[in-house]
């Protein structure tokens, strides 16, 4: 971002990380089980990778880091970065989605209403979805929450949350 920040957020949900740390210590076990009863075999390199990918996860997605200055959005998870220019944004809006419909945390990718959509979730928080004006590839739209979806869309420029436009549905 080249300009001064106007909002910046640091999301962090424990639940998010439990749910990461459960994951990941459910399959170091199921790792050492299969090795103690069958050895290393195809089982016990599945449950290290999964524990491995969950350990990931548990350090990587932390903290979701949102940032809005006058040219652009930043979002942050980790080692994962997304920026979207303001000229792209045409609209704002908190999203009605369920948290179940979307799958959890960390970063999704789903159709919503005929859109594409790229989620950086917590599991806790309000989202708002920003509806791109041009694609960045097959993306039409990003969410992400926030802890503040009220003073986000302010900074955004939207004084409402008008929600999803007429007959796009919800997915």
């Amino acid at each position: 971002m080249a300009d001064s920040v106007d909002y910046e957020e640091r999301v962090t949900s424990t639940r998010t990380e439990a749910l990461f740390i459960a994951l990941t210590l459910l399959f170091a076990v199921l790792l050492v089980l299969r090795i103690r009863s069958r050895g290393v075999d195809g089982w016990g390199v599945a449950s290290a990778a999964a524990s491995l990918v969950f350990l990931f996860y548990t350090i990587n997605y932390q903290a979701l880091l949102v940032k809005i200055s006058s040219d652009a959005v930043r979002l942050q998870f980790g080692l994962l970065r997304r920026e979207i220019p303001r000229a792209n944004i045409e609209r704002a809006y908190r999203d009605p989605v369920s948290l179940w419909r979307i799958g959890g945390a960390g970063i999704h990718f789903s159709f919503f209403g005929g859109r594409y959509r790229a989620m950086f979730n917590v599991l806790e928080f309000s989202r708002i979805v920003l509806v791109l004006k041009h694609r960045e590839g097959p993306v039409a739209e990003i969410a992400f929450s926030t802890r503040n979806p009220d003073e986000v869309l302010a900074r955004l420029g939207r004084k409402s949350s008008p929600g999803p436009a007429p007959g796009s549905g919800s997915g």
